[in-house]
């Protein structure tokens, strides 16, 4: 893994290259270089151990995915905001099965740092509302799942809101 700065540098020179190329008549070279700076921009956007770790995610490989979040070093530095975001996202699945003080923590800190798609900030939104009712916090956790339901537009999360609806009111 580069550092986030090596990623846009080697994107800039790949890129400067590429257009070297078109100028000289190499036009395939040119191309293929601009296509590889690119993939370098796209790097710096998309974390590659977090892509990674998604897809161990989806496989529900859990220790897998803890396995690949934890290659990244120096979070602060090496990935920008949003990624921060889907770090403490993916390590608050991973404990909300052991651990749900932990849990917390990172769903907190996935939503102040900031998910990209509305499904997964439903997601977050719902799990945290999940174990505040677990610890008896009933009315932060209605908000959250009222908010959960505003961002979930294409209804993925219906079922398990339903179900921790009928938990709350056993509460």
């Amino acid at each position: 893994m580069f550092p986030k700065v090596i990623k846009l540098i080697l994107a800039a020179l790949a890129f400067a290259f590429g257009i070297y190329q078109f100028i000289d008549d190499y036009i395939g070279n040119g191309i293929m270089m601009l296509l590889l700076s690119g993939m370098f921009v796209l790097l710096y956007f998309k974390n590659e151990m977090i892509f990674l770790a998604f897809l161990r995610l989806r496989k529900q490989d859990f220790e897998g995915t803890e396995k690949w979040l934890m290659r990244i070093p120096n979070i602060q530095r090496n990935l920008v905001r949003k990624q921060q975001g889907y770090y403490n996202y993916l390590l608050g699945i991973i404990h909300s099965q052991k651990n749900l003080t932990q849990s917390e923590k990172f769903f907190k800190a996935a939503l102040s740092l900031g998910l990209s798609m509305n499904h997964d900030l439903a997601m977050a939104k719902m799990s945290l509302a999940g174990i505040y009712l677990q610890k008896r916090r009933k009315r932060e956790a209605q908000q959250l799942l009222t908010e959960a339901k505003k961002l979930d537009k294409h209804g993925m999360l219906t079922g398990q809101m339903k179900m921790i609806q009928q938990q709350m009111k056993r509460i």
